[in-house]
């Protein structure tokens, strides 16, 4: 057997050509030939004959040294010589001896520092292979012995030497070696190689200490380097030997914290470690970076992907060494969202077709994964092909200047125009995954500058092909309903979108594949999901290839769609389910063309061409007025989709039970009229369902469209048939336009500027996946989205300041009241809809934790200057805070419901915080906001920011609440006139709720400062305004004794009384003998209030009301250590005969004693009271603690 193996060695080598080498090029030295290596003279001595025997070949010059087998074979052969040499053991220091005599010379030693070179041509070896002294020191026998040889030669080098740097080289032979025969001896060598090296060798031998030596050696390395000179080169290194785990747990902690605005401090710190610290510590943050983005939490996964990303564009030949771990992110695809997936795959692919050739190894794994995904026939797992491979073909497509466009796999070669053949294929099977597919590739035109060989290959080119299916010229050839024509009558060789016929084709042919081989030719239909899509890739290669101008497809803005008259909406509840399911289709699909249109052309800067962007955005709302009536009478009706990524593309179709239906029967239901025809207006009170649900199902609004919102009134004289101007005919955004761009800016910010906590995915995960509908928000940086904010804040407050005087005029017109008689109600409702948005937007907006950050400050006081710029007046003693302040409290005057006032109170606090003026926030809103604005939220934020919290509780639970009682059945309270019957469980729970976090904020930290008897005095006199106003609250039960009230006392009873055992009663430990009168009345006020916890717990035990009983068992735990807790205090102060334990009945709300079945006695539970009933006398009551 040993003949047989030794024989295959030489027979590899003898049968390779010298030129082996040349086809496969090396990973590490380039295209050196190997015609010209020769190999080493020093093959005579013991040295290199056993090299040779075990599959080593030493060569000369700057020549690398080969290896014939794999370094693992190598090593077992080599200590096979030795040890059956008949001259072993002293055979051992010959071979060093060659060893040393070798590496003399200093090319022959920077060789074997080098990796070796792969010399089999069948590529069974590995492509990475160790230097010749790395695998020398993998061998016991030898490992000895070579250490001390490496560290004889380490002083000669200085660092950077010919470009390399030696000792550093040195060094890392030393890091990470599977076993170390004396790990003592080797620390104690580097020790005091240490103490006599150079300052560059130091710093090389230190940090790479926790690569070399084992773990508990750490702690004893760490003391001895305390006295290394110079200091400051140990120290730094000692840091990182004891404190780098601590580092990477504080960067672990603070990325998952739920506060997001801890969460970049993580990021900083992981980012800053891998930076700073050697290749342990980056291989290390690298790991633990994995580990976050496969935790499935959300922004966890973002933050760290984005951190990753970050890493390989500033660091690409550092990460490229870490690209194994980072490819282990390929198991745990199945829990990312696909903006997740697509940063994975930007990641992988810039590892993968880097600069760095060590990344180059998973390209091939990369491709093995995208061809699973691709082929498999799970919605989910196509969706993950698609995007990984659009990808793919993107980070392909920035490198063709500097590297071919090949993609190889096992020999094979393939080229960007394969790979974007191999999604088309896999994709034209569902209509889902060609729109994705499309999709992909737009989102990639917009994000990436390909090349131009790039662009050729996407789909976009093929349009004389596939451009018939989506319009058709004029004539017709069947009669139907021109619509929304906006050119020129007199146009000729127009163009149409023919969605009626789309509709109908795929509806006549539902349930066959989308794609039919037939007579040896795939026939192809067009799915109406496609339109959009496709459009959309269409327009953004246009706007890359002709630098923004669209003029070559600028008919499709304009041009009118054949659909059918609208009219038929009125009709709908006559129509049969598949009638009306197919005229839902009809309208999803042109509002979902209309929107793309408005993407496509928002930005073109010709008047007559903004006039026509304006005009569709009307079609828009129009169409939805529309829509919003045939869902009404279509429910459980499913959308046509219209974005591809998420999870709601596995919702079901549009009913197949249609098949039936006649094709063209909404022709056939009115005449075919002309398209001047204009739209009439429709009743605001025309019964309908919100699209608020329905939001997934319409197609994506980009950032850009945004600045139709600066369009001001826009005009175009028309001309006769004499060309002479005779009519101007003018469009401008009228208030369902604004509404409709308002609410998609606000949900745009809320989901990039709101900061949500991280949150673990739940078991039983939603369906409905958040980010569908944002996947090209999600391209743009919060930073990016929030810039473009402020650039649009002069016209959103000048659209503010119009609603404003709106309403201003109709209060001065109607003598107060914004809601009188005789209003057009539509206009009214989007006026205010407009006007709440508008300050929804702002606060938004301000609330940006980005805007706390250092880098930001300058995008902040650019968005206060443009509010302060807004005031006309004002002195010059105001600060632009001040002015932005006083700017936004000037609409205070015109708020037209309580929840725009609730939304101005928010703002008004919001950049009361970002200036720093809470205290004039509070003197502003106190005396303007307070009689109007008392109802939940409201009430929390005047709660909140008055100077007096117990004293505003007392006002309303003490004079409002007494003035609700006096009151008739449906009247509210004099003084708030918000407070009635119907809004006073959020009124009780708001108080409770303040009073129990105000206590717990104002007496934080109060044993560091009762040693002051003025402070303990002022405490004391807190705590007994505090208590008084919880007997008052809780007292309030017996009038308002429904189930949620007294859920709310029970929950936030206990929460108080829990606090006072913490905050109050340490206070009354110091105050008792200075202050017994006033403690005295705190606890028979605070005894009267546990006294009513306890009926209220005997009522819930008696109703059996599972809500109510969940409270008890901690509420009575409290109520009992209350008791033992005053005992003690007693005790302290030498006063315990003042306390006695009695027996206390239960009883419900009403004093009546709650008898159990056992027997007609009381179910008695221990608390400081007394067995007389409930109408026992003052004097009685403070029997119980009588001092």
């Amino acid at each position: 057997m040993r003949k047989k193996r030794r024989s295959s060695v030489d027979k590899s080598e003898s049968a390779a050509p010298p030129d082996v080498s040349k086809s496969k090029k090396s990973r590490t030295t380039g295209h050196q030939s190997k015609t010209t290596a020769q190999e080493d003279t020093s093959i005579d001595s013991v040295f290199g004959q056993f090299l040779h025997e075990a599959g080593v070949i030493l060569r000369q010059g700057s020549t690398s040294n080969e290896i014939a087998v794999d370094q693992v074979v190598f090593q077992k052969r080599l200590q096979q010589h030795l040890k059956k040499s008949p001259r072993y053991p002293s055979i051992v220091q010959e071979f060093i001896t060659g060893l040393e005599s070798h590496i003399e010379d200093p090319e022959r030693f920077r060789n074997c520092l080098l990796p070796c070179v792969p010399r089999l041509a069948d590529g069974d070896s590995s492509s990475f292979q160790e230097s010749l002294l790395r695998m020398l020191l993998g061998i016991e026998m030898l490992q000895v012995l070579v250490i001390n040889t490496l560290f004889e030669k380490l002083p000669e080098f200085i660092a950077g030497e010919d470009g390399l740097n030696i000792p550093r080289v040195i060094v890392n032979q030393l890091k990470w070696l599977d076993r170390i025969i004396d790990s003592k001896e080797l620390a104690g060598k580097l020790m005091q190689l240490v103490s006599v090296a150079s300052v560059e060798i130091q710093c090389d031998i230190i940090t790479s200490l926790p690569e070399i030596l084992e773990d508990s050696q750490h702690s004893d390395i760490a003391r001895e380097l305390k006295w290394v000179e110079p200091y400051n080169i140990a120290h730094p290194i000692m840091y990182i030997l004891g404190y780098f785990p601590s580092i990477l747990a504080l960067a672990q902690s603070l990325l998952r914290s739920p506060d997001p605005c801890v969460v970049p401090f993580g990021g900083h710190m992981y980012r800053l470690s891998f930076t700073a610290f050697d290749s342990y510590c980056q291989q290390e943050v690298v790991g633990s970076l994995v580990t976050h983005v496969c935790s499935g939490v959300g922004g966890e996964v973002d933050v760290a992907l984005e951190l990753l990303c970050g890493l390989v564009t500033e660091k690409p030949s550092e990460m490229a060494l870490y690209a194994v771990f980072v490819k282990g992110i390929l198991d745990y695809m199945e829990n990312l969202t696909p903006q997740q997936i697509r940063r994975l795959f930007h990641l992988l692919s810039g590892l993968a077709f880097g600069q760095q050739q060590q990344g180059t190894h998973i390209q091939d794994e990369m491709h093995i994964v995208v061809r699973k995904q691709l082929s498999s026939t799970v919605p989910k797992y196509k969706r993950i092909g698609i995007i990984g491979a659009v990808m793919v073909v993107g980070s392909m497509g920035l490198l063709v200047e500097t590297m071919p466009l090949i993609f190889p796999l096992s020999g094979e070669t393939y080229c960007v125009t394969a790979l974007l053949e191999l999604v088309r294929s896999c994709s034209e099977s569902s209509p889902e995954a060609a729109a994705l597919y499309y999709d992909e590739l737009a989102n990639l035109v917009l994000t990436c500058t390909l090349d131009p060989l790039v662009q050729v290959c996407l789909p976009s080119n093929n349009l004389p092909s596939s451009l018939p299916h989506l319009v058709c010229p004029r004539p017709f050839p069947f009669p139907a309903c021109i619509m929304y024509n906006l050119d020129d009558e007199e146009s000729q060789g127009g163009i149409a979108i023919n969605l009626l016929q789309l509709l109908s084709d795929d509806l006549q042919h539902k349930g066959e594949l989308w794609s039919q081989t037939g007579n040896n030719k795939t026939q192809r239909r067009v799915s109406p999901l496609c339109l959009s899509p496709f459009f959309r890739l269409l327009r953004l290669c246009e706007e890359q290839q002709h630098q923004g101008d669209l003029e070559e497809i600028d008919a499709l803005l304009g041009c009118p769609l054949i659909l059918t008259d609208m009219d038929v909406v009125e009709k709908s509840e006559s129509l049969s389910k598949p009638e009306r399911e197919f005229l839902c289709g009809l309208l999803f699909q042109t509002i979902n063309w209309f929107r793309e249109v408005l993407n496509a052309f928002c930005s073109q800067k010709d008047p007559e061409m903004k006039m026509k962007v304006v005009t569709r955005l009307q079609n828009i709302t129009y169409l939805q007025t529309l829509l919003e009536r045939t869902l009404a009478a279509t429910p459980g009706y499913a959308p046509p989709l219209a974005n591809f990524d998420g999870e709601s593309t596995e919702g079901a179709p549009v009913s197949s039970s249609s098949a039936g239906i006649e094709l063209y029967f909404l022709v056939l239901l009115l005449p075919l009229q002309d398209d001047g025809e204009k739209e009439k207006v429709q009743e605001a009170t025309r019964p309908g369902v919100s699209l608020v649900s329905y939001r997934h199902f319409f197609r994506e609004l980009d950032m850009e469209v945004l600045s139709v919102l600066q369009c001001g009134l826009l005009s175009r004289s028309l001309l006769d048939s004499e060309l002479h101007s005779k009519v101007r005919e003018e469009v401008q955004l009228g208030p369902a336009e604004l509404v409709f761009l308002l609410e998609d800016m606000w949900r745009k910010l809320e989901f990039s500027l709101t900061a949500a906590p991280a949150k673990r995915v739940p078991f039983f995960k939603g369906k409905t996946d958040k980010s569908v509908g944002f996947s090209h928000l999600q391209q743009k940086s919060p930073k990016d989205i929030a810039a473009c904010c402020v650039q649009l804040l002069p016209t959103l407050c000048t659209h503010l300041e119009n609603c404003h005087n709106h309403f201003q005029t109709l209060l001065s017109e109607n003598q107060g009241v914004v809601d009188a008689s005789g209003l057009d109600v539509r206009e009214h409702q989007l006026l205010s809809s407009a006007y709440q948005l508008l300050l929804q937007v702002l606060h938004t907006t301000f609330s940006w934790s980005g805007f706390s950050q250092p880098e930001h400050r300058g995008l902040l006081k650019k968005t206060l200057g443009v509010l302060a710029d807004r005031l006309k007046e004002g002195g010059p003693e105001l600060t632009m805070d001040q002015h932005s302040f006083e700017y936004l409290l000037n609409f205070h005057s015109t708020v037209p419901s309580l929840s725009i006032a609730l939304c101005l109170s928010q703002l008004l606090s919001t950049v009361a915080d970002r200036g720093g003026h809470q205290a004039t926030y509070r003197e502003q809103t106190g005396e303007t906001h307070t009689p109007s604005i008392s109802i939940g939220l409201m009430q929390h934020i005047y709660l909140e920011h008055t100077d007096d919290v117990l004293k505003a509780v007392e006002e309303i639970a003490g004079e409002g609440i007494p003035e609700l009682l006096n009151s008739a059945k449906d009247a509210s309270s004099r003084t708030w006139p918000t407070l009635n019957r119907l809004t006073f469980l959020v009124f009780y729970k708001g108080m409770m709720g303040v009073l129990e976090k105000y206590l717990c904020v104002i007496f934080k930290g109060t044993l560091l400062t009762l040693c002051c008897v003025q402070v303990m005095s002022e405490k004391l006199l807190t705590w007994n305004l505090a208590v008084r106003d919880f007997h008052i609250l809780v007292n309030l039960v017996k009038v308002f004794d429904s189930r949620p009230v007294l859920n709310v006392c029970l929950k936030y009873g206990r929460l108080f009384l829990e606090s006072f055992l913490k905050l109050g009663m340490p206070l009354l430990d110091f105050s008792f003998k200075k202050h017994k009168e006033d403690v005295q009345s705190l606890l028979k006020t605070f005894q009267l209030s546990t006294r009513q916890l306890h009926h209220m717990c005997g009522h819930s035990k008696i109703r059996q009301d599972t809500i109510l009983t969940n409270h008890v068992p901690a509420l009575k735990k409290s109520l009992e250590q209350f008791v033992y807790r005053v005992k003690a205090m007693l005790t302290l102060n030498h006063c315990q005969e003042a306390f006695w334990l009695g027996n206390l009945k239960n009883r419900d709300l009403k004093g009546e004693e709650i008898l159990s079945q056992r027997s007609q006695g009381s179910d008695e539970e221990e608390e400081a009271g007394s067995p007389l009933p409930q109408e026992q006398s003052e004097d009685e009551v403070l029997a119980i603690i009588d001092f």
